[in-house]
């Protein structure tokens, strides 16, 4: 089985982003990720693109894309059904999501912003790594489920206590 994931930020321009590519390369297969915001950029931050290519992580063709195109809706009338929804910033977290076809697991996985940080470069890549470090860790839990013996609420609950990890 392959499972669906969604990661939610409000910009998708950055920790989304190293979300969906981490997992769509360690899930190997298992996994389908993808990323989105309430209110995208329209560009995926080139310090996230950095370092996805430093990690070996396919990244072509990421882009800063809006939540709308995963809902149901007039305007995406078969949007692929998610599995897990995630968010990884506080504000998505905190805002009113759209319709997710099927019933997804949610959880929330803050992780503080590295777009935010202002400095030299090098310090931007410092929050860069931090915020991937945090997510690869929290990606590595979620596939090490065993999903085959875990019932719908058993999963919610171990997705949201992965949030909760260093």
């Amino acid at each position: 089985m392959t499972y669906n994931t969604l990661f939610l930020c409000t910009g998708n321009s950055a920790r989304s982003v190293l979300a969906e590519a981490t997992l769509n390369d360690l899930g190997q297969g298992r996994f389908r990720a993808f990323s989105a915001g309430s209110q995208p950029s329209g560009r995926v931050n080139p310090f996230a693109l950095e370092l996805l290519a430093r990690m070996q992580h396919p990244a072509e063709g990421m882009r800063s894309k809006s939540w709308d195109e995963f809902a149901a809706g007039p305007a995406h009338p078969d949007p692929p059904t998610m599995d897990f929804i995630i968010t990884v910033c506080d504000n998505a977290a905190g805002e009113t999501c759209p319709f997710w076809p099927g019933h997804p697991a949610t959880a929330h996985w803050g992780v503080e912003d590295p777009a935010a940080v202002e400095g030299s470069d090098d310090e931007k890549r410092a929050a860069f790594l931090k915020a991937y470090s945090i997510l690869r860790r929290r990606i590595e839990l979620l596939l090490a489920l065993p999903f085959d013996k875990l019932d719908a609420l058993a999963t919610n609950t171990r997705l949201k206590e992965i949030g909760t990890a260093p």
